[in-house]
């Protein structure tokens, strides 16, 4: 999953939000120095993104794509799910979508200088564009995917996937929506185990 989802499932604990948001710029365990609940968030986030590559449903997502954009296929359908997800916002949350980006935003600006440079870097790129908030709309997503391709040098040609998100709207839909219940069911759960096997281990 990318951000949005991420942030999402981190069930509005900020230090977790912390640590979920983050994980892709930790390398391997090198994270103790973070408090325990940022550590929870960033274990949470690595089994998150294992169950979701080993889903089913997403599998069937990203064989919808493979043949055109290769290993590129699970980068690309991350982004489609978190379009769906603030697309479909009001059946997760009861917080108005632009009030939940606004906070985030407004968050990642103070939080931004004790985080790493990467994880800096993407917070204002997210604010500048108001990325969160516009992975609703269709151009939002395009302009994301053409700042992928760019990142790419062109390799991974993600600036065409828009056509697919067009073309295969209903279905991406249908398979986001039969996978996002199994999502949040087991994030709650393996942040609850996450949270006690910390605690043991007095992290």
């Amino acid at each position: 999953m990318n951000f949005l989802a991420h942030l999402y499932l981190s069930q509005s604990n900020t230090n977790i939000m912390i640590g979920n948001f983050i994980a892709d710029h930790i390398r391997g365990n090198n994270f103790s120095h973070f408090s325990k609940e940022i550590q929870q968030g960033i274990l949470l986030h690595r089994e998150i993104d294992t169950f979701t590559d080993a889903h089913e449903v997403v599998r069937k997502s990203k064989r919808r794509l493979h043949e055109r954009y290769r290993h590129y296929d699970g980068v690309i359908i991350d982004i489609f799910f978190d379009h769906y997800l603030a697309k479909n916002w009001a059946t997760y949350s009861a917080i108005p979508f632009e009030t939940y980006t606004n906070s985030i935003n407004t968050f990642f600006t103070e939080k931004a200088p004790k985080l790493p440079e990467k994880s800096q870097q993407f917070i204002h790129y997210m604010i500048e564009y108001n990325i969160l908030f516009n992975y609703q709309y269709t151009d939002g997503i395009e302009k994301v995917l053409n700042g992928m391709n760019r990142r790419t040098k062109g390799k991974s040609q993600m600036n065409m996937a828009i056509e697919d998100l067009r073309d295969l709207d209903a279905e991406f839909d249908t398979d986001f929506k039969l996978f996002f219940g199994d999502l949040i069911a087991f994030s709650n759960q393996k942040l609850r185990a996450i949270q006690s096997s910390t605690s043991e281990k007095g992290i």
